[in-house]
Formats: C-alpha cells, structure tokens, sequence
C-alpha cells in the first residue's frame, strides 16, 4: 500500500508538471494571434535580444505581423503591417490610446505627467494642447525660423574652421551641438550645454538609454530585487534627480526674470515670439486657465518632453540622412544638383528656397523609412477586450508597433532593403504625418508625436545647407559601403559609432571644389 501510495503520488506530480509546461509552452489561447512558445517565469523576454526591433521582426517572419508574445505575465502584442498598424492607430485608435506603466517612466517622467506616458484622458488632452499650441503648431514653428537658420549658420561655420584645419570632422558632435541649441533656445529660452557646466549633452544621453531599458520587475514582480543587484534603480534615481535639479534652475531664472520686468513696470515681454515655452507655462501656471491648477512638477515634466524628444530624434535622424548619402554617392551628387540649382549663386540657403527640393523631401522619407528614430513606437495598452482580423486583444494588452519593420515590408515597398530615394517621387503623396501606415516614424492617432513640424523644419534646413556648402567623404579614403553602421538603441536608435567625415567646402559661384583650405 505505501509503495502504491509513492507511485501515485510521483504520477500526480508528474501530470501537475506537465500540465504546467503544457500551459506555459502552448502557443495561443482560442481566437489569440499566433504566439512562438514561450519560457516558464519569462515568457518570451529573453527574445528580445541586443536589438529588440531585429529580433521581433525575425520572430514576425515566423509567426505572422500580428503575434503575441508574453513578456512575463503580460500579453504583448507585436504589430509588424502598415495593415496592422492602421487596425491599432485608426480603426481601434480610442482602444490602444492609453499608456503602460513602467517603473522607468514613472521614475524619468515625473510620475507619468510628461504627454508621452500619461494615461489617456482630460490631463493628458490638457498638456499636449498646451504644448501643440504654444511650441509645436504650425504658426509656433514658423515663428522660430530665425533661430534654426542662425544656428545652422553657426553649424556651417563651425565645420568651415574645422575643415580649414583637420581633415577629420565628427559631423554627430555637430548635429547634436545644433538640434541641443535650436531647442534650448526655443523652448529654454537660451543655449544651455556642456559649458554651463551642466554635461547636459551626457546627461540626455543616459536618460535616454535608460528610457530604451527593459525592466524585468515590469514584466515578473517577483524578480523587482533585481533593479537594486544591477544597479538600475540607483542609475534612473541619479539621472532623474540630476534633469531636476537642472529644471528647477531653468524655472527659476525664468520666474526672476519675469519678476524683475514687473518691477520695472514691463508687465509683458512686447513681443509674443520672444516668449520661450518656459515663460509661456508660467503664465498659464499663473492664469490658472486650465480649471485645475498646473503644477510645478507638470510644468518640469512638459518642459522634458519637449527638450529630450526635439533633440535626441532629430540629432539621430541627420546623422542617418548623410550616413546614407556616404553609401550612396550617386544620390547624394543628385541632391547636391538639385540643392545647388535652385539656390544657385545666393550665399545662405533660407527656409524659402526648402519650397522646391523635391528630391530633398524624398530622402527626407527614405531616411526615416529606413532608420526611424525610434523604431519600436511607444507601448499603447489596450483599455478594452476588442477583436482585430478575428483575433481576440485582451484588455490590458501592451501594443508595440514595429515601425522599423514596416519601413522594410516587402508588402509595402519594392527593394525594401534597398536606399532608393526615388520610389518617393513616384509615390510623392505617401507622407509620414500618420496618414500613410507604411510609414510612420512619428506613429499615429491620437497618441502622434506632435512635433513633427518642428522636426521637419530643423532637418530640412540642416541637411539643405552641409550639402550646399560642402562636398562629403569619408576619411583615409574609405568607400561608403566600408562605413560601420551599426546601431546603438535606447528609446532611439543611434549610431552607435560618431560619423566621422571630411568636409569640402564648395564655391557655389565657380562650382568648384576649395580644397586649399584643408
């Protein structure tokens, strides 16, 4: 009877064991999108790899472009289609409209009070008309124009003395000292880098690495103790006191500022284009014309948003942009013509003479087609159980929209691997304002990022002039397809080398090359 009584019991522990692997492995539940098998405790976590965006597209070539994985516990649906993308950023918008929240966010993202992780509702309706309206519209950005063609003058006569003498330039440095001025002047209210001491260059750099991490105790709470053994929660504590600390001087000089014109009798500053975004929460901080108060906290979490995400994005888009001309001569001498012809013997290229580069605006596109800054988009969360191609989505279904894999659908484009500008003249009413789901570098929806104005307008002006101004090579004379483009990722998708060039400058009135001044 004992011995009968061991043999049962070991038969029941073997059937709970292999009813638990049977339930962890299985791959779909009844009407769930196709799902690889996944671990006990990590689901599908370890997945992920180095570069979550390669490996999730290496897992959509398996299992489909709509797939579900587990990170963890947590359902987590891949969206790989410009179909796919548009079922989740159109079709289902007010569904997937809401934010996951991660212990990251909460931590950099003053407790989810920024526009890009705050949960879906009257707050979050409030702060992005506050930024739109006052930063980010049309009328705002146009407004700027004097500070992006000042900056990108200095750019130009930066890499001019660099050229004149070294024959190496680190163009990222240059593209980051410039997207870092025209945004800290905008919306800052003056330049504030390196040599204020504040390291505010190395110190966005790590917050936004830290921004791409993935957190283990958001996917398994058991496994939380591990953000104190890798040091992860000290590092997303030191870099979130350091931004406010820089903030909260930023705030300040504004709030003295103000102060000191009142008392001179100044009450506002004449001109309503001189205001930064800073003064401009200030006073709506002061009006109270929001019906609920807007706090400090809210007014630093607004000001992070738009100073990280204007700078960051738009320093890895041009570094992009020439990395590809580099590779591509032919289509880089293409542009240069076609920049050079219409600008032709005018000293300054002005936001004017942007109007007719089409083929500009064609790389522009293939640029962000193929290296989207951020290529996996920012997670949505499903706030309602919903059924998408017959699949049934959870509730509380974290989304990831895979926009660098949709940039290279094959579905989509012809030659989706290949850098051809050209397929944007042909097909020149495909934008990348939301509209147009094989494209999508800013999302869609409600949740778009809503500086693509901005963005644009820096890009354009920035790339028009180095390839007015000068001719491009490669050091040691190195060819284009000897350049190392390997990616770094955090939120956004870098280099993870500096482009290191040799700049020519060009006598846009001889159409020759001035290379006595190397």
């Amino acid at each position: 009877m004992l011995e009968l009584s061991e043999t049962l019991l070991v038969v029941l522990l073997l059937a709970i064991t292999l009813i638990f692997i049977y339930e962890w492995f299985s791959t779909s539940t009844k009407n769930s999108p196709p799902s690889p098998p996944k671990l006990p405790i990590l689901g599908n976590l370890h997945q992920l790899g180095l570069h979550p965006h390669r490996s999730l597209r290496a897992l959509a070539q398996i299992h489909g472009p709509f797939m579900l994985l587990h990170f963890g516990s947590v359902p987590v649906l891949i969206v790989s289609s410009a179909e796919g993308a548009r079922e989740i950023m159109k079709t289902h918008d007010l569904t997937f409209s809401n934010r996951p929240k991660t212990v990251i966010f909460e931590k950099l993202l003053y407790n989810f009070r920024d526009v890009a992780s705050a949960p879906y509702g009257e707050y979050w309706r409030q702060m992005k008309s506050i930024c739109v309206l006052n930063l980010l519209s049309n009328k705002r950005v146009r407004s700027f124009r004097s500070v992006r063609e000042e900056e990108t003058k200095l750019m130009i006569d930066k890499i001019k003395e660099a050229s004149s003498t070294s024959s190496v330039l680190n163009l990222s440095e240059m593209f980051a000292t410039l997207t870092n001025d025209v945004i800290s002047r905008v919306a800052l209210g003056r330049k504030y880098n390196s040599t204020d001491g504040e390291g505010l260059r190395e110190l966005l750099g790590e917050f936004q690495e830290l921004l791409g991490r993935i957190n283990v105790g958001d996917f398994i709470p058991c496994l939380a103790w591990l953000n104190r053994e890798n040091a992860l929660e000290a590092k997303l504590d030191k870099v979130a006191t350091r931004f406010d600390e820089f903030l909260e001087r930023v705030i300040q000089e504004h709030a003295d500022s103000s102060e000191s014109r009142n008392n001179d009798g100044h009450a506002h500053i004449e001109n309503e284009n001189q205001k930064d975004f800073v003064d401009i929460l200030l006073e709506i901080q002061k009006g109270n014309s929001l019906g609920f108060p807007l706090e400090r906290v809210s007014i630093k979490a607004l000001i992070l948003d738009m100073f990280a995400a204007g700078t960051d994005t738009t320093y890895s888009f041009l570094e992009w942009a020439m990395s590809e001309l580099l590779r591509h001569p032919m289509v880089m001498n293409k542009l240069q013509k076609e920049i050079r012809g219409i600008v032709r013997d005018k000293k300054d290229i002005t936001e004017d003479d942007l109007t007719g580069l089409h083929y500009l605006k064609a790389v522009i596109k293939e640029t962000f087609r193929l290296q989207p800054p951020v290529p996996l988009l920012v997670p949505r969360l499903s706030t309602h159980e919903v059924k998408i191609n017959g699949y049934s989505i959870k509730a509380n279904t974290q989304v990831l929209v895979n926009a660098w894999h949709i940039g290279r659908d094959p579905e989509s484009y012809s030659n989706p691997e290949e850098f051809e500008p050209e397929r944007f003249l042909i097909h020149d009413d495909i934008d990348y304002k939301g509209n147009d789901f094989q494209l999508i570098p800013f999302g869609a929806g409600r949740r778009i990022c809503p500086g693509i104005q901005f963005a644009t307008a820096v890009n354009e002006i920035a790339l028009a002039n180095i390839l007015h101004k000068f001719n491009w090579e490669l050091p040691n004379g190195a060819k284009g397809e000897d350049l190392d483009m390997t990616e770094f990722t955090g939120i956004t998708m870098r280099r993870k080398y500096p482009l290191k060039v040799v700049a020519v400058p060009f006598d846009c009135i001889t159409g020759n090359e001035k290379k006595t001044l190397l």
